[in-house]
């Protein structure tokens, strides 16, 4: 999977995409606010009306989303805790232009989560605990590669907004980046990621906030 705190371009593009999925939703009528007390940058309760949700925003540069399991191997930190997920994917891998928004049913993506994890361990696949699962967003699911299990939320709830990847009209300093996708990264400290992301966006290191979920 791609390391998204490989370069500042990575990591421009990871706040990039986290903003279009904020821009997404409020573009389409929702109003976007924190969960007091959850700790967690990716989560966000999104209101329409009388309709209310908790979510997560994950962004993607490959074309698939990732959650880790929590200690003990009982369940799925953050997809566990919230009513949707919200992806935020590039259109292009090679040439991205716009960020595809999803909005996924929580219940859903908890069940293709749990069907992956549950074919990769019968096939001998060994997953850390903490260490992110990833799924495709747009693969065909099928039984063979043993990874599309659970594959193609993407395809079954189409993008329900389209937004250019604009970085200056996106991105700012006080944009925060939440660790949970990168537990399924290897060998970056969070210094080196706020470095490198400072470079990116010319600014000092210390504007530059990394939520770490325990």
């Amino acid at each position: 999977m791609t390391n998204v705190y490989g370069s500042p371009e990575k990591i421009t593009m990871k706040v990039a995409l986290f903003a279009a999925a904020m821009a997404a939703l409020e573009q389409d009528g929702w109003k976007v606010s924190r969960v007091a007390g959850s700790g967690k940058s990716s989560v966000r309760r999104i209101t329409k009306g009388k309709d209310s949700k908790v979510v997560s925003i994950r962004t993607t540069q490959d074309r698939s989303i990732a959650f880790p399991r929590v200690e003990g191997d009982k369940s799925w930190r953050t997809l566990d805790e919230v009513d949707a997920v919200v992806a935020a994917s590039v259109d292009d891998k090679e040439n991205p232009q716009f960020a595809n928004i999803h909005l996924l049913p929580g219940d859903e993506m908890r069940d293709r989560f749990n069907r992956t994890y549950e074919a990769r361990l019968k096939a001998g696949h060994t997953i850390p605990v903490g260490r992110g699962v990833w799924l495709s967003l747009y693969a065909n699911e099928s039984l063979n590669p043993v990874h599309h299990v659970g594959a193609g939320a993407g395809n079954k709830y189409p993008p329900f907004a389209k937004i250019p990847l604009d970085a200056t009209a996106l991105i700012s300093a006080d944009n925060e980046i939440d660790e949970d996708e990168a537990k399924a990264e290897e060998g970056l400290t969070i210094a080196e990621a706020k470095r490198r992301l400072a470079i990116s966006l010319g600014v000092d290191p210390g504007n530059i906030k990394i939520i770490v979920e325990g």
